[in-house]
C-alpha cells in the first residue's frame, strides 16, 4: 500500500504536490492544513486521514491524533511531535511497546525519515510553505507484511 504524506500546506497545495499524490491508496495530512487544502486533496477521491495543526482552527473537526492500522503497520500522526533524537530511550520505547511502528508528524517544516528502537519516525516537510531554504516536499509511505519505507518526494525550483 502506498500512502502519500502531506503537512504544512497553510492553504496552498501547489499542483506539483497534487501530482506525486496522484495514484496513492490513502493520504495522510499531518496537520497546518489552511483554507481549501481538503477540497483540493478531496478531488482525487483518495481516502484521507487528517489532523489539526497549531494554526488550524479548532472549529475545522479535525482530531489532534489520529492511529490508523494500515496494511498491519500501526501509524501515529500528529502535527507537533519531538523529533527522535530529542526523545529519551523510554519514550521511544513506549511507542513501541504501544505498537506504533509508524510516527508521522509535521510542524518543523523540516523533512524527516528516521527509525529508531524499530520506530519509524516521518515529517514530509512542507508542502506549501517551506522555509529554512528547503524545498516544498511531500512523500510516500509504503507499508507491507507489517513492513514501513518512506520516500521523500521534494519538487520545484530547488528540487
Amino acid at each position: 500500500m502506498r500512502i502519500g504524506v502531506i503537512s504544512d500546506t497553510h492553504g496552498t497545495l501547489p499542483a506539483e504536490a497534487l501530482e506525486r499524490l496522484r495514484g496513492v491508496d490513502h493520504i495522510l495530512h499531518a496537520g497546518d492544513v489552511g483554507e481549501g487544502v481538503l477540497e483540493e486533496l478531496a478531488e482525487l477521491g483518495i481516502p484521507m486521514s487528517v489532523v489539526r495543526g497549531n494554526t488550524d482552527p479548532e472549529s475545522a473537526g479535525l482530531p489532534l491524533e489520529i492511529r490508523r492500522k494500515l496494511e498491519g503497520v500501526s501509524i501515529l500522526m500528529r502535527h507537533i511531535q519531538p523529533p527522535p533524537e530529542r526523545l529519551a530511550p523510554h519514550q521511544v520505547e513506549q511507542f513501541a511497546h504501544d505498537g506504533v511502528r509508524v510516527v508521522v508528524f509535521g510542524h518543523t517544516h523540516r523533512p524527516l525519515a528516521e527509525e529508531r528502537g524499530g520506530v519509524l519516525f516521518i515529517n514530509p516537510g512542507s508542502a506549501g510553505q517551506p522555509r529554512h531554504g528547503l524545498p516544498p516536499s511531500v512523500g510516500i509511505l509504503t507499508v507491507q507484511d507489517g513492513r514501513a519505507e518512506f520516500e521523500l518526494l521534494p519538487y520545484g525550483a530547488n528540487e
